[in-house]
Order: structure tokens, then C-alpha cells, then sequence
């Protein structure tokens, strides 16, 4: 199993290009199965999930074909990694989602509103336990019954029929799910009438699903607003659509930048996307300058520390808790991080306090005592944004790091280790434990 080893203490300088984000394209893919025409999509990142994604729908009968940036090609449009990707549902194959792939990855719950908008029928696996607490699929299911589908629980799958088509409906979300909110767009897409959609989640992601959909002839208004309403339509067309860019990856960078004390511009990548980490960043001390393609990120000595909470978007997110955590164990004072989203997500405090980290957990609260410098340890990764606080505390900490079970990241991390040697880290994947 690999591991990656760093050699730490060294401030990182230069360019890092930011890719499409995973959490649109997995969305984005499930769309494909809404039309018999292609969708083809730009900006595409090349992860395991996209490839686990990629291998279900090839199962339901989705034909994927892939390329690289052509000559003359728009580089704007096709974005950080130059990957197109483009999916055709002539029809559907299958109507089931086996455990075997569900169990990999929780995404794959997303083609169950479009099977059933399209086919009248799916067979999608329970997801199963999660290792960061548990997400539930009750609310995707509660809504897909308000559109009138039928849902039987037996022998771990979700079986969803329809006679006909699905039939708009007010659907209000007693808390918010961002799966819950793609799940539905997608299936009220084709549904009889009108589906008002309330406490819908907010996330850029979700507008661009959203995007995507009108863009293949979808009626969808109240983008990026907590209420989304979707005018059904009989049949979905042909787009293109470029993947939004990835604004945890861009988040990553950014405190890579700040907790080695070094600067960075991160290309390709928007400051509203992350407003929220980005305030907090700049509360500590970190300079943070928007340029026409991206953003700048530099920092000196003397952070100090800033209280956050997670929330859902457009607040703090809980995929930058971890990254958040290894910067304030850096900085000058104490900090406050308190969790509301996941019941687990403390679980890298342990081996964040192997660097010498200095954090203490209250419930769903975390103190953390900032010290000026951290001491290489080998550590365990235990999901994928835990594995990447590990490589931040790496790279500022003196001495040898070594951060094993990193097959984590690779469900989100496009081509880490190369991105940031090329800015001057110490930096390599090796055979570990």
C-alpha cells in the first residue's frame, strides 16, 4: 500500500493550476443517463471516483469517451487538466447499482433520480456505513416518494418504480442535503408539472448541476438560492458544460501556502467560491489577492489563531475542517473548531498530535493550541480530507513525515505529489504500510 513521504519545514513558491471540482462531476455524470443524446463534459479531474463513477454508469448502459486537450482547443474551457469526457445513454442497460460499487463510493446513490425519471425504474445498494458518521438516503427517498415513485427496502437495495412519469411536487428538506437536492433536480427534470424544492442545498456544485440541466433543456429558476423550482419537460438534449472549479482543492493550496509560510497562485480557481475559508484565512493573517485567472496566497510568521464552525455553503465546509485544523496548530493563540455537519470528523486529531499538535476534542468542539513548529511523525490516514491534513502538517513540520493509507487521496487529489514538488516540496510517493 502506498504512502507518501515529505520532508518538511520548506516554504512553498510558485504556480498550481486547480482542476475541476470532483463533488460537480460525479453529479454532472449521473445527468448523462436523463438523455439518450451526449454530454460532454470539460474541466474534468482525473480521481479514482470519477473512475469508479465512470465504471457504474458504463454498467447501466452509458457509453464514456475521454480525451485530452486538442490542438487549438479552448485551454479556458477545458480548464486545468485539458480532460474531456463525454457520456451517451442510447438506452439504459440495467436498472441496478450493485453493492460492490455503491460501497466505494456514496455518489453513486445519484443515478437513482435519473433511472427512475428516465426508465421508471432503479435498483441502487444501500450505501452502507461511512467512516466520517453516517449520511443518510432517507431524505433523497422521502422525496422521490413526493414525486410519486414507489419504494421498497429489500435485501439491501432501494428498489424505485413508476408507472408513468413522475409528478411534481413541493418537496420541503427538514435539514439540508446537498445528494438529496441533486437527486431531485434530476429526476424533476422530467417530471409532470412543477417541483418546488425548499431548503435546497446552496453549494456551487449544485449550480452547476443545475446549469448543466437547463443547458440540456431543463426549466430550473432560483439558482443558487435556497429555493429551486423545475418546470418538467418531456425529453432532455445534447450540452457541453464545464465543471466548476474545484473550491476544496483550491482551499487545499491555499493553506498549503499559509502554513509554510510561502505564497502561491492558484490558477483557474474564483475567491467567491470559498469566501467563507477565505475571510477566516485573511482574520488570521494570511494575505489573499484575487488576480483575473485566479488567486494569490502568501504568508509570514505570526498567524494567529481564528475560531470557525462548519456550516453548509455558503458557510465554513467540513471538508476544510481537517486543512483548517493543521494551520491553527501553527499559529499564534488558541483556536475553536466546532463541527456541526459529521458526527466523526475528529478523527485526524490523533495523529495530528504525533506532529506535536497541540488539540484537545469537547464534543463536537476543538480547542487547538497553536505552537510555532511541528515534528515530522509517521502517521495514518483515515479519510480522504483527514489524508490531506497529514500532508499539510507534513510540510510544515521539521524532519520526516510519513503518511501511509494515502489511497484516500487519490479519490480527490489530482497528481499531489507533482504539484507540490514542482512549488518546492520535498515530496514522493513510496511502498508503504
Amino acid at each position: 500500500m502506498d504512502a507518501i513521504r515529505i520532508e518538511g519545514g520548506k516554504p512553498l513558491v510558485g504556480e498550481i493550476v486547480i482542476g475541476g471540482a470532483k463533488n460537480a462531476a460525479l453529479p454532472l455524470m449521473a445527468a448523462g443517463l436523463l438523455t439518450d443524446e451526449p454530454l460532454t463534459l470539460t474541466n474534468m479531474p482525473e480521481l479514482a471516483d470519477i473512475t469508479t463513477m465512470g465504471n457504474l454508469l458504463r454498467q447501466l448502459g452509458m457509453r464514456i469517451d475521454q480525451s485530452a486537450l486538442g490542438a487549438g482547443a479552448d485551454i479556458a474551457e477545458a480548464g486545468a487538466t485539458g480532460r474531456t469526457m463525454t457520456l451517451r445513454t442510447e438506452k439504459i442497460a440495467s436498472v441496478t447499482a450493485p453493492y460492490d460499487l455503491v460501497r466505494r463510493m456514496r455518489a453513486s446513490v445519484l443515478v437513482l433520480g435519473p433511472l427512475v425519471a428516465r426508465h421508471g425504474e432503479a435498483k441502487v445498494s444501500l450505501p452502507g456505513g461511512c467512516a466520517i458518521g453516517t449520511r443518510p438516503v432517507d431524505l433523497h427517498l422521502k422525496a422521490l416518494e413526493a414525486l410519486g415513485a414507489k419504494i421498497e427496502l429489500k435485501q439491501g437495495y432501494v428498489h424505485a418504480t413508476v408507472a408513468k412519469r413522475l409528478k411534481g411536487a413541493q418537496i420541503i428538506f427538514p435539514k439540508i442535503t446537498v445528494g438529496g437536492t441533486e437527486n431531485v433536480l434530476m429526476a424533476a427534470s422530467l417530471a409532470e408539472g412543477e417541483t418546488v424544492i425548499e431548503n435546497a442545498a446552496r453549494e456551487p456544485e449544485i449550480t452547476n448541476l443545475a446549469e448543466c440541466l437547463n443547458a440540456m433543456g431543463a426549466k430550473i429558476t432560483g439558482l443558487g438560492s435556497g429555493t429551486l423550482r423545475v418546470t418538467g419537460v418531456e425529453k432532455l438534449h445534447a450540452a457541453r458544460v464545464p465543471v466548476v472549479p474545484d473550491r476544496i482543492e483550491t482551499g487545499t493550496y491555499a493553506i498549503a501556502a499559509a502554513i509554510t509560510r510561502g505564497s502561491l497562485k492558484l490558477k483557474g480557481t474564483r475567491y467567491d467560491l470559498l469566501k467563507a475559508v477565505f475571510d477566516s484565512m485573511k482574520q488570521a493573517g494570511v494575505e489573499i489577492t484575487e488576480t483575473p485567472d485566479g488567486i494569490v496566497v502568501s504568508a509570514k510568521n505570526g498567524l494567529k489563531g481564528v475560531d470557525v464552525m462548519t456550516e453548509p455553503f455558503p458557510g465554513f465546509p467540513t471538508d476544510m475542517q481537517a486543512q483548517w485544523m493543521a494551520l491553527m496548530a501553527t499559529a499564534d493563540g488558541a483556536s475553536m473548531i466546532t463541527e456541526t455537519i459529521f458526527e466523526n470528523r475528529f478523527m485526524h486529531v490523533p495523529e495530528l498530535t504525533r506532529f506535536g499538535a497541540d488539540v484537545n476534542v469537547h464534543g463536537t468542539s476543538a480547542i487547538v493550541r497553536g505552537k510555532t513548529k511541528l515534528s515530522g511523525a509517521p502517521v495514518m490516514a483515515t479519510d480522504l480530507r483527514a489524508s490531506v491534513s497529514l500532508v499539510l502538517a507534513g510540510l510544515a513540520a521539521s524532519g520526516e513525515t510519513l503518511v501511509n493509507r494515502v489511497y484516500h487521496l487519490d479519490r480527490g487529489y489530482e497528481r499531489l505529489e507533482q504539484k507540490l514538488e514542482a512549488c518546492g516540496a520535498t515530496i514522493e510517493r513510496v511502498g508503504g504500510g
